[in-house]
């Protein structure tokens, strides 16, 4: 933590305007030059600013303030905290144990065979290794790609179960934005093909049904012929 305040200028505005310190008291304080704060006091600089109070900021305490107003040799100290927040550390690269990281390719096998629809990025995510790992694997062009066996990497323990859930629900959600389903759909009716009217000859023909005076027609004899057809079919029945 560093032992000046948050806002340097606006808080030498305040004690400017509030206290009977010495420019170079609220100089040392705020770790400004006693030239600049004589130039704020006088409208030179910092104009417009806003002072800040730094006590009610828990900057500087009422029992300090006031010992450098009795003493214009004392110099201020900047108040701790009364509690430190560590600082959130930075997520880096997933960190493998030596002796699991010849089953990656494994894990990498058995989520491209299972979960098709995580990306790459997302494996080497996952399980500590890169990009272009999880491609060979994918692609079957690792050196290894013969020997490899698909097994679960929380088994293997690359990750929890937990992990590999979220990246699944993940991937599962945002499949739908990037490749929808186009399987086959209804045509609506306006689309549907007009009914073919069907030939009445064609239908009398499947029927078993046939037009004795076209056939004799087509035969050139017309209807003597098809008489004298009848009466030899008479004569025969007699």
């Amino acid at each position: 933590m560093t032992d000046r305040p948050l806002m340097p200028i606006a808080t030498a505005v305040w004690l400017i305007d509030n206290t009977s310190l010495t420019f170079d008291q609220i100089a040392d304080f705020c770790g400004l030059h006693p030239l600049q704060v004589k130039g704020i006091a006088d409208g030179d600089v910092g104009t417009g600013v806003r002072g800040i109070d730094p006590i009610s900021n828990n900057q500087l305490t009422r029992d300090e303030l006031e010992k450098a107003e009795q003493d214009e040799n004392y110099r201020m100290k900047l108040a701790r905290p009364k509690t430190l927040v560590a600082d959130r550390p930075r997520k880096g690269p997933r960190y493998t144990p030596v002796s699991k990281r010849q089953n990656r390719p494994d894990a990498i096998a058995w989520m491209v065979r299972n979960h098709p629809e995580i990306s790459d990025a997302q494996i080497a995510k996952l399980l500590g290794t890169t990009k272009s790992t999880s491609q060979s694997v994918r692609n079957r062009s690792h050196w290894n790609s013969a020997n490899l066996t698909p097994q679960d990497p929380v088994g293997l323990g690359l990750c929890s179960q937990l992990e590999l859930d979220a990246v699944v629900a993940k991937a599962a959600a945002r499949r739908p934005r990037v490749a929808p389903d186009e399987g086959p759909t209804l045509e609506p009716v306006a689309a549907a093909p007009a009914p073919v009217e069907k030939d009445e000859e064609e239908e009398d023909r499947r029927d078993g049904k046939v037009d004795v005076d076209k056939v004799f027609a087509s035969l050139g004899g017309g209807t003597m012929r098809r008489r004298d057809a009848d009466e030899e079919n008479e004569d025969e029945e007699n």
